[in-house]
């Protein structure tokens, strides 16, 4: 079966997790003996507390609809130039969502599982065994955090009280406490925390809205400043001070924030145990949630055009919302206080990653994979994913704090996008190898077409490559650190997963003379239950 995995069969019967289980089975036949049960875990959920179609739409809405149409619209600009270039790009932004859409579609339908690409990786490429699954996990531990919506709703909250500085370490205060309070609403009272998900969702929606209607008021001239005619010739490119010089390198600049505003469409694939009737909820709310953000983020970006002059909307950074609040409301009280609005969109956003990506590190807890696995894989003592909470909250706190200030955001944004480019793109090419491949027929209640596919992963491809080439302008310092830094990072902590890997299935069980295999089940009553039990890897 080379590198390549199970048939669709195993992965849709959702009975056993079948790498899991294989592995079990055969460490116990190859080993030389076999240790007593050490410790046992069940994972039973409420229906109260499951996904229906409306509340899997909000965890997407919430995780797409964070800061990125209120902040990245500038940097977008400033890369490009243009305005109908950017105006462009927000549309096949949301082209490339769907084509991804499409991707993990097919998959969820055919492995409903919590878990994500994790699930995918590891069903696709399966020699050398869970080498994926290190590299995956590399990459969302590290890099799977919500520091960005942490710092752009304290920046938020400084504006919405007057306060003009763009980046210092008062909005990094109240951005540790915005996600700490996610963290620990999720861990002690879960319900909330999907309860307030659905309410910010709403929220959020109406947000865009008004800024949208707003938008279309200031085109009809009902505006505080005088026309910005960003309109006029339209596609002619701005060069100067504030702008990123043009070239392959500030266009996928330009790109990656637009997938960074973008991305969370595939949040529900993370939490499908999590789901009522997973495949049915799926396909209709995945669809209907990328839907109505593209067509809002398209209109939300006419307003900001039709209100801001370039050359404020070129260097705003974080606060574009905040701007166009002033121009079109004035600097009252009352006009100040609608950043407020877009904070509480940040905090939705920060709710809905540390929601999704606590249950992605709980499955790596699940197989196993992470120093302290079954503390991270516990449910304990609320039923809720606590520690993986715990460890999602910790790497937030980190990146959020360590970069010095200045423009920390645009760094955190690349830092976050880069390497899911990677991931993306071994996803996509293992299902075309799925897809075309005739020994194990692959057989989901989806099917992607092969032109959406290549053009998904032609479209990561890109994004992975281009950042290693010097921007046109020979500008090696343009956002204030080296143009090779997320990119580097990016790949380096991706190779960091294949260094955990080599360390996990080989130094550690040779030096110890055993490793803990985990062994994950469904009972009778339809329980997962994971069991984890010590192996020697050598006779005694």
């Amino acid at each position: 079966m080379g590198i390549f995995g199970a048939s669709s069969e195993e992965a849709a019967s959702g009975k056993v997790t079948d790498h899991v289980r294989e592995k079990s089975e055969n460490t116990m036949q190859d080993d030389a003996e076999v240790g007593e049960i050490k410790d046992e875990n069940k994972y039973v959920y409420d229906d109260s507390r499951k996904l229906g179609i409306m509340g899997t739409v909000f965890i997407i809405l919430n995780k797409i609809i964070g800061t990125g149409i209120f902040s990245t619209p500038s940097s977008i600009f400033a890369a490009t130039g243009s305005v109908g270039v950017s105006l462009m790009l927000w549309v096949i932004g949301g082209f490339l969502t769907f084509c991804g859409l499409s991707v993990w579609l097919e998959f969820g339908l055919a492995i409903p599982r919590s878990g994500g690409e994790k699930n995918y990786l590891e069903h696709i490429y399966r020699r050398p065994r869970y080498l994926a699954t290190c590299v995956l996990a590399s990459q969302m531990i590290l890099l799977g955090f919500s520091s960005g919506n942490s710092l752009a709703f304290g920046r938020y909250i400084l504006y919405a009280a007057g306060n003009e500085l763009k980046d210092s370490y008062r909005a990094r205060g109240i951005g540790v406490a915005c996600a700490t309070f996610a963290v620990v609403l999720h861990a002690v009272l879960p319900k909330w925390g999907i309860r307030l998900i659905n309410v910010l969702g709403i929220f959020k929606v109406a947000v865009l809205l008004f800024i949208v209607f707003s938008g279309f008021a200031a085109l009809a001239g009902r505006r505080l400043v005088p026309d910005p005619h960003n309109f006029d010739n339209a596609f002619a490119i701005e060069s100067g001070e504030g702008y990123g010089g043009g070239g392959a390198y500030a266009y996928s600049n330009a790109l990656l924030n637009i997938v960074y505003s973008y991305k969370g469409w595939e949040n529900a694939n993370y939490v499908l145990s999590e789901i009522k009737n997973p495949r049915r909820t799926l396909a209709i709310a995945a669809p209907l949630a990328v839907g109505t953000v593209t067509i809002l983020y398209v209109l939300a970006n006419v307003a900001y055009f039709a209100a801001i002059p370039k050359s404020d909307l070129a260097t705003s950074e974080v606060i574009v919302a905040g701007l166009f609040f002033r121009n079109v409301f004035g600097d009252s009280a009352g006009a100040r206080s609608l950043p407020a609005f877009v904070a509480l969109s940040n905090l939705g956003n920060v709710l809905a990653v540390s929601f999704a990506h606590a249950r992605l590190n709980q499955e790596m807890g699940k197989e196993g994979l992470l120093p302290l696995s079954r503390l991270w894989a516990s449910n304990k003592p609320f039923n809720s994913p606590a520690a993986a909470l715990f460890l999602h909250w910790l790497v937030t706190i980190i990146v959020l704090l360590a970069p010095p200030p200045g423009p920390a955001y645009n760094f955190i944004v690349n830092l976050y996008t880069y390497p899911g480019a990677w991931i993306n793109s071994f996803v996509a090419a293992g299902l075309i190898y799925l897809q075309y491949q005739k020994s194990e027929p692959w057989q989901p209640g989806w099917r992607t077409w092969l032109p959406i596919t290549v053009i998904f992963l032609l479209c990561n491809a890109f994004l992975a490559i281009v950042p290693f080439i010097p921007p046109a302008d020979g500008d090696f310092w343009a956002e204030g650190y080296p143009y090779y830094v997320f990119p580097v990072v990016g790949v380096g902590v991706l190779i960091l997963g294949g260094i955990y890997w080599t360390l996990w299935t080989k130094f550690w069980p040779a030096v110890r003379g055993h490793k803990i295999v985990a062994e994950r089940i469904l009972d009778e009553d339809g329980v997962e239950v994971v069991r984890y039990r010590k192996i020697k890897t050598h006779a005694a």
